[in-house]
């Protein structure tokens, strides 16, 4: 297995995976998203590859901040339902995690679900730890 950056050329695998991960998007709209996320320099996309298939994706993005050191945020790691639990989001966490060490980031976090139990506890075995707990609210 590798780790790189993701291309063009990984779309299609990478709107199965967002798929996966519970967000459904038509080939369109999900090719914009990514267009915008890939063009942002304080973002980056990396995938997970084995055997030339992409079984992994990974997000991350730079925070500033006002009130605390700027930190390298992961929104969104989704492995291949028949890939999990063979090291592939332990190597994407890593990745992210040189990729914030490169850019002088004092920290990575992260935000999950509270459903996602079996997240969780892969996150904790990876030495990050709960600090709290937030509501989103949004205004269409």
């Amino acid at each position: 297995m590798i780790v790189r950056d993701a291309q063009p050329a990984d779309l299609l695998a990478l709107n199965r995976l967002i798929g996966e991960l519970g967000y459904p998007l038509d080939d369109a709209e999900f090719r914009e998203r990514f267009a915008r996320v890939a063009g942002a320099s304080t973002h980056h996309v990396f995938v997970a590859e084995d055997k030339g298939e992409v079984v992994g994706l990974l997000h991350v993005f730079e925070r500033p901040a006002l009130e605390k050191h700027c930190d390298a945020v992961v929104q969104t790691l989704v492995v291949d339902s028949r890939h999990r639990s063979g090291g592939v989001g332990e190597a994407l966490m890593h990745a992210a995690e040189a990729w914030a060490a490169e850019r002088h980031l004092e920290a990575t976090s992260l935000y999950t679900s509270i459903k996602r139990e079996r997240a969780h506890a892969f996150y904790e075995r990876l030495g990050y730890q709960i600090e709290g707990t937030s509501h989103l609210m949004r205004r269409s």
